[in-house]
């Protein structure tokens, strides 16, 4: 019987439990690495995915169906996650999402786009509210969208769909005994992420990066706002 993860994937899976103080830390980006190489978790793969970490099958599938970032139906090869949070929303957020369906041609959130290319969700905060509306695509950040600037991403992809930056190398994308022992964890540990240091982080000077592809910077900082003045009784 033909496995359904690749034997180099596998072997991979194996080593994470080392990387954590308790084995079962190791499902989740297990889990991640199954989901990157077949698009979506199959049972046949969260099924190996237990035997390499030497869990119950029911257990990784229990991880699986609980978080949402694990798909258990095919998606888009680019899948777009626009917060509808109320910053969001309040800026237009829901005009972004309407535009969006209609620029992939589908009706609802989850629906596969005719060409396979393309499937969005509608995600809370994901903490740049000061340049809402944001969506995130291929592991990036996208800032003050506009009907515009959907229009381009999707051209973009649907155009040249290879170039698009891959996602960052996965053994990295978890903190490993070794960087949590050095002081506060660095964005360095999360390759693709925003910012610099956890400890006192600002989703304006970070910056978003992948694997293979180019620095982003992150929008100049919004001055803020004056308090209003309250006007006279009378």
């Amino acid at each position: 019987m033909k496995s359904a993860l690749s034997s180099h994937l596998l072997d991979e899976i194996k080593a994470l439990p080392a990387r954590y103080p308790q084995p079962r830390s190791a499902v989740m980006p297990a889990l991640d690495l199954a989901q990157e190489e077949l698009g979506y978790l199959t049972p046949e793969a969260m099924t190996e995915v237990a035997t390499a970490l030497q869990l119950d099958a029911g257990y990784v599938e229990g991880v699986a169906t609980f978080y949402t970032l694990f798909h258990l139906e095919p998606i888009g090869k680019h899948r777009f996650y626009v917060c509808t949070n109320l910053s969001c929303m309040l800026r237009g957020a829901e005009e972004i999402v309407e535009h969006l369906r209609g620029a992939i041609g589908v009706k609802e959130a989850g629906e596969l786009s005719a060409d396979g290319l393309f499937s969005y969700e509608e995600v809370e905060c994901m903490g740049a509210c000061e340049y809402a509306p944001m969506c995130r695509v291929d592991h990036r950040y996208h800032y003050d969208l506009t009907a515009e600037k959907i229009d381009q991403l999707v051209g973009e992809r649907r155009a040249s769909p290879s170039t698009v930056a891959a996602p960052p190398p996965h053994p990295a994308l978890y903190p490993t005994k070794s960087s949590t022992s050095r002081g506060p964890l660095q964005r360095a540990d999360f390759p693709g992420e925003r910012g610099s240091d956890l400890s006192n982080e600002s989703p304006a000077s970070a910056e978003v990066s992948s694997a293979g592809g180019a620095v982003e910077s992150a929008p100049t900082p919004k001055k803020p706002r004056a308090p209003r003045k309250k006007k006279a009784d009378g």
